[in-house]
């Protein structure tokens, strides 16, 4: 292949099928000539316009209803950045030459978002095909054939487009549950002892906003001393969130009694092992002591923590690493390891979500992680835990859940 650039625009205009462009406000970016051969309609017509003003409902139809689902459906592609296809639709086209006489017209749209490189959704890709002669197909225009066809379809249609909206209605009150999990079960605690900390939770792209990743800041028995803890439940939606809360608050239990992280592995693998759903999760635990500056931490089955020292250097604590919490052997207990830091180092737990990329080697993922924070290590953990979320994520958004907290030391 050479190196002469692409023509999109050219390539855009050649596209095969019906193929435009809407702004999230819908109005008309582009059209390609297919677009607007099939349409009926002039480029001037199309472009720099609202959707609904150049394609209205029929008014002399009382039914008419591909407006209103058409608007349903680009509104959620702005709102969720999720591809919408759409069941057959019924949308009558006035001819442009004859004000006032509307023709029965059949589509069949997919409409998908295109974003900017924050992720934000800044264009729509609304995609149609008609399909009208396919439904008259049989019988001619007016024969029987064509009727039963044609009613069989439309009736199909409605039907299936009655049920995707009870299921997303029905996935809207699931995730009203979800939220108010996430605020129970992960609270946003951002001073632990008068310390600086910052927490962030990304679902994965398409997931409710709880999934199966948690953490965890709380004061420790004793001394200056808190613990930090993240931690990971295979499987997405309700039952691997109640599952993450049931994990998350025995561990946060275990920690306040326990001798050290590894103790409080310990018990929480015992715990692990009579939930229902708790296979094969991972979790890593700290215990940072600010009057010795040390860090005393054990890992089951997760990702090292980072530790941002004031050089710049970022080591990663993976010296008292041991398999998923269901997986030991008991009563052998898990190894935990200790190490110091000065005073403005930074503490940085995630979960895998915000390394791994399918494909890749997880240490890739974990060169990145340690580029940004090195890069960033200035700022405060609010800040920081922004802009390593921005650096590492995907534009569009992870297809795992992410959990990321910082905590200066």
């Amino acid at each position: 292949m050479n190196d002469t650039a692409i023509d999109y625009a050219g390539v855009f205009q050649a596209l095969p099928g019906m193929v435009a462009l809407l702004t999230p406000d819908l109005i008309y970016a582009d059209a390609n000539e297919e677009f607007l051969r099939v349409a009926g309609r002039t480029r001037e017509q199309v472009v720099g316009r609202y959707l609904f003003d150049v394609f209205p409902d029929n008014p002399n139809d009382d039914g008419a209803s591909g407006m209103r689902n058409l608007a349903a459906s680009l509104e959620r592609v702005v709102a969720t950045g999720e591809r919408d296809a759409m069941a057959l639709q019924r949308y009558d086209v006035e001819d442009p030459e004859r004000p006032g006489q509307w023709t029965e017209r059949y589509w069949s749209p997919v409409n998908a978002p295109v974003f900017d490189a924050e992720g934000k959704v800044v264009m729509l890709v609304h995609r149609v095909e008609e399909v009208t002669e396919l439904i008259r197909a049989r019988g001619g225009p007016t024969g029987t054939g064509s009727r039963v066809l044609e009613a069989e379809l439309y009736t199909r249609a409605r039907e299936l487009q009655e049920l995707n909206e009870r299921l997303r209605q029905a996935h809207a009150r699931e995730r009203e549950v979800a939220l108010a999990l996430q605020e129970a079960m992960l609270p946003a605690r951002r001073q632990v002892r008068h310390h600086q900390a910052a927490v962030r939770y990304r679902p994965a792209v398409g997931a409710l906003n709880v999934c199966g990743d948690w953490y965890d800041l709380v004061d420790l028995v004793g001394g200056n001393r808190i613990g930090v803890a993240v931690g990971d439940v295979v499987g997405h939606g309700l039952e691997a969130s109640c599952v993450m809360g049931q994990l998350r608050s025995a561990l946060s239990a275990a920690s306040r009694v326990a001798a050290g992280p590894a103790e409080a592995l310990n018990v929480l693998g015992r715990y692990a092992g009579v939930v229902d759903g708790a296979e094969s999760a991972t979790a890593v635990t700290t215990f940072v002591d600010f009057d010795e500056h040390t860090i005393t931490y054990s890992s089951a089955g997760h990702p090292p923590p980072a530790l941002v020292h004031t050089d710049g250097r970022v080591e990663f604590l993976d010296q008292a690493t041991d398999p998923p919490l269901d997986a030991r052997p008991d009563p052998i207990p898990r190894p935990q390891a200790r190490t110091t830091y000065s005073e403005g180092a930074t503490l940085v737990l995630y979960t895998d979500g915000l390394v791994e990329r399918r494909g890749e080697d997880i240490d890739t993922g974990l060169t990145r992680l340690a580029a940004s924070l090195a890069r960033h290590r200035t700022l405060s953990p609010e800040p920081l835990a922004d802009a390593v979320l921005l650096e590492l994520l995907p534009p569009g958004g992870a297809t795992d859940d992410t959990a990321l907290v910082i905590v200066r030391l």
